[in-house]
């Protein structure tokens, strides 16, 4: 029996049939060990099981990736992180100016703005079969240092770029490409400015204006929580181009350009979280922009801002499944080094379990991620909008929900080490206050709830509401008093 035994599992081991020299397609396969050593530390196909998503050109890619974060990005984040809580908005500036040139440098930024590879606008040579699996690696690598380093380098980028390539600037084509071509090249920065002091969520009722001045826009208004404001060159605005009570339909977008636009201020916020991020208040003093500026075409500022929002919200998930992630490697390894009542903090069954249920949740979050990341790869943009925003609404809500699971569990295995910041605590403490960064941006749990509620049609009829009745008849009296005036 036992020798039968060992020859099932000898069997069971035996990976599926992978062509090492083909990248165009994935074939169910297993690929060579990858990344940290300890369990669970990686995404499961990092962990030589077999995978029906991912080939040669995405290993290539995965390596290049960690390198570059290991290399230029890790030996800084602690720094970063401390001169961000500091307000050194110059030293701040600096980092992100020299991250940027790097990654650029190692062909990294055209990966942060969603598919196709934008190969117009850069040089940077495109992985072979470049799809969203690619992106996915990007996120994911680039989330191992934290949210708040991810999102300086790619927030921005990510979320305020792809309404320029997605709908353009028609007026000014030579605007379109050498704004593309900075910010791929990681010379200039650009943000995307949506969110405002009274309207998040609520896109329709954004409250910045545009008013038409015959050649030019007069934009005056407020923007908060902006990702990579203080340190932009190129800002993507909502504005609202329509009158008072327009709604959706009045709402436009432009490319503003810092340095030949007067009026624009800029203050980092003191933010619970993602400190490096930059995250932005931004006021709109009478600035005069171009009318040439208008992103697609005026009016069509809504469907602009909801095209993006599906994307927006899988990078979010995909980086806090990420750092979800970095809690159970995190915790494991110091539950390894940790003696207490002399034996090793691992070994007690409390924190077996407390790692084990977080683990859990990170596999089933990541198998969830790469289905959806699937869809994607299968779907041309107008149908993965027409049928995935209810899955990617749920998706953004359960990994903010095991992030923050996640982070609370590894700040109890870790203790004391885990509330300081420093030493071997430093990630988790730092991914417990950015947590709230995944739970709120991109659209709440709450209205990410509502959301998916109303894509798949959960409500087919509603019940007559007696209110209804008492109010057709207050009409209806009305008009009968109005006939007789």
């Amino acid at each position: 029996l036992f020798a039968l035994q060992q020859a099932a599992a000898r069997m069971a081991l035996q990976p599926f049939d992978l062509d090492p020299t083909s990248t165009r397609s994935a074939k169910p396969g297993s690929m060579a060990p990858f990344g940290s050593k300890v369990p669970l530390a990686e995404p499961s196909w990092y962990q030589n099981l077999n995978t029906p998503y991912y080939n040669a050109s995405h290993v290539a890619w995965r390596a290049k990736l960690r390198d570059f974060f290991e290399k230029e990005v890790e030996p800084i984040v602690d720094d970063w992180d401390k001169q961000a809580s500091m307000n050194n908005h110059a030293a701040c500036g600096e980092y992100v100016k020299r991250m940027y040139a790097k990654s650029a440098q190692y062909g990294i930024l055209p990966a942060c703005v969603g598919k196709p590879w934008p190969g117009k606008y850069t040089s940077a040579a495109e992985p072979e079969g470049y799809d969203y699996f690619h992106e996915l690696i990007n996120v994911d690598e680039g989330t191992r240092a934290g949210g708040g380093i991810a999102w300086a380098m790619m927030g921005g980028l990510g979320i305020g770029m792809p309404p320029v390539l997605n709908f353009g600037v028609p007026s000014d084509r030579a605007l379109q490409d050498r704004v593309v071509r900075e910010c791929l090249a990681g010379e200039k920065i650009i943000c995307l400015c949506i969110t405002e002091p009274g309207a998040g969520s609520d896109v329709a009722n954004l409250a910045c204006t545009a008013e038409d001045k015959g050649d030019h826009f007069l934009v005056n208004g407020n923007k908060k929580w902006i990702t990579n404001g203080i340190y932009a060159d190129y800002f993507t605005v909502a504005v609202r181009t329509g009158p008072p009570g327009s709604a959706h339909k009045g709402l436009s977008m432009l490319l503003i350009e810092r340095n030949s636009s007067p009026g624009i201020t800029t203050s980092k916020m003191d933010c619970m979280g993602v400190w490096p991020s930059g995250t932005t208040y931004i006021e709109f003093d009478n600035v005069k922009v171009p009318k040439k500026n208008v992103v697609g075409r005026v009016g069509d500022g809504f469907k602009q801002i909801m095209y993006n929002f599906n994307h927006e919200r899988w990078l979010l998930a995909a980086q806090a499944a990420r750092m979800a992630r970095t809690c159970v490697e995190e915790s494991i390894a110091f539950a390894r080094s940790r003696r207490t009542f002399g034996k090793f903090l691992i070994e007690h069954q409390a924190i077996q379990h407390k790692i084990g249920e977080m683990a859990r949740q990170c596999e089933g979050l990541q198998a969830w991620l790469e289905n959806v990341t699937f869809q994607m790869n299968t779907m041309s943009k107008e149908e993965q909008n027409r049928k995935l925003g209810g899955h990617i609404a749920l998706l953004k809500l359960s990994s903010s929900r095991v992030a923050e699971f996640c982070a609370s569990n590894a700040m109890q295995v870790l203790g004391g080490a885990g509330y300081t910041r420093s030493g071997k605590g430093t990630k988790v403490e730092r991914i417990y206050r950015e947590v709230k960064a995944y739970a709120i941006p991109g659209g709440s749990e709450e209205i990410m709830l509502n959301l998916a509620a109303g894509q798949f049609g959960f409500v087919t009829r509603r019940a007559p509401d007696p209110r209804d009745k008492i109010i057709k008849q207050l009409k209806d009296e009305l008009k009968r008093v109005q006939s007789k005036m």
